[in-house]
């Protein structure tokens, strides 16, 4: 009878090419990657004239078994490597793939309005009474990281030094919102729980002027949030297309976020997530490095090209992006991929603005410091394909 080569000749090709690049694997590690879809199974080739077969690594093993000894870590968790992995373009089965992005999506929403309603009590009241359970455990949503506070008083304090009014009062006449709220922590967090369980149903232009006006430095005029605010005023015909009498905001589906997320994670075109994935990684690399080159003017005192870009993004809508990205000190794969999806989501909903709203002037978005640089290419594109 034939024999077959058992797996293990097969497994200690990999060993022995992961040694070769200067990593050491063991038969364990190969079965573990190979059990979370990270690493393809054997193909099993005859040998011919009666003498049976062998089990061999496909080509791409080799490529792959070298990545996965470089990226492991003590407690890696699979779905981090998968991300990794398909971050650096490796051939990673679309389920893995797909697996992971709705992994990390998955953990954004944990323990928030899992059980739903309850009877008797529709989405909204849900929503609200969650809110309220969220802002009562003392939880706080922070908008606005310490390191981009410590910035902002730097530049105040640069300034003033050189006899500058600071923050410019010119702001206050593009400001057109005379007496806005003074939003707490507590409202901003029961808001942000709010949309994250309602979706679009609970975005309103009042509700995007209170976030723009809680992430501003302080004692700032805001008149990118006053544009929000007024926007029903300044242009009542094309604004009840996006923000609807019955209220709402039609570019973003009345569901959970994390289901448009997840929904998102599971059907993109992995051409898109790719793309997506490239963009966050890029726009966080963009967002600390701008940090440390207006870190290194203040310290100089002497504020140029990086303070201008801060000052000027942090007025302007980019802001909410930049926040978001300078948060984390850490960023971890799942930080990227639920960063990745986000931005599909937003990508999506430029979409069916761009539909319900023709002529929309998206050359605007490559003004200085409306967009971080690393997003124009992915946005442009995303318009460019809905005509």
């Amino acid at each position: 009878m034939p024999s077959t080569t058992g797996p293990a000749s097969a497994d200690q090709q990999l060993i022995d090419h992961a040694r070769q690049h200067g990593y050491g694997v063991s038969m364990k590690q190969l079965a573990s990657w190979r059990r979370a879809g990270l690493l393809p199974r054997h193909r099993v080739r005859a040998l011919g004239r009666g003498r049976g077969s062998a089990s061999v690594p496909v080509d791409e093993a080799f490529g792959l078994v070298v990545a996965l000894a470089r990226l492991a870590r003590r407690g890696t968790r699979p779905f981090h490597l998968a991300l990794a992995l398909f971050g650096e373009g490796h051939p990673v089965p679309e389920h893995a793939v797909r697996e992971a992005f709705g992994q990390a999506v998955r953990g954004l929403g944990t323990g928030l309005g899992d059980e739903g309603p309850i009877a008797q009590e529709d989405e909204e009241e849900w929503a609200e009474r969650v809110a309220d359970e969220v802002v009562a455990s003392g939880l706080r949503v922070r908008l606005v990281p310490a390191r981009a506070r410590r910035i902002d008083e730097g530049i105040i304090r640069c300034m003033r030094n050189r006899g500058v009014v600071w923050p410019p009062p010119e702001l206050a006449e593009l400001d057109l919102n005379p007496d806005p709220p003074n939003v707490s922590d507590s409202d901003v967090t029961a808001a942000a729980v709010t949309t994250v369980l309602r979706g679009g149903a609970a975005i309103t232009p009042q509700g995007i002027g209170d976030v723009l006006r809680a992430m501003q430095p302080t004692g700032w005029y805001n008149p990118w949030a006053s544009l929000a605010e007024y926007t029903v005023v300044d242009v009542p015909d094309l604004a009840e297309e996006v923000f609807p009498a019955d209220g709402g905001m039609s570019t973003i589906p009345d569901r959970p976020v994390l289901d448009t997320l997840l929904c998102l994670a599971e059907t993109a075109p992995l051409d898109d997530l790719r793309d997506a994935w490239e963009a966050s990684g890029a726009t966080r690399e963009w967002a600390i490095d701008l940090c440390v080159r207006v870190e290194a003017e203040i310290e100089a005192n002497l504020l140029d090209d990086a303070a201008y870009e801060w000052m000027m993004g942090r007025t302007l809508g980019m802001g909410m992006l930049l926040m978001a990205d300078v948060s984390k000190r850490h960023w971890s794969p799942a930080d990227q991929a639920s960063t990745s999806v986000g931005l599909l989501m937003m990508r999506q909903g430029f979409r069916y603005l761009d539909e319900k709203v023709p002529g929309c002037q998206w050359e605007l978005l490559e003004s200085p410091a409306m967009m971080p640089p690393p997003l124009l290419p992915f946005f442009r594109a995303g318009l460019g394909r809905s005509g």
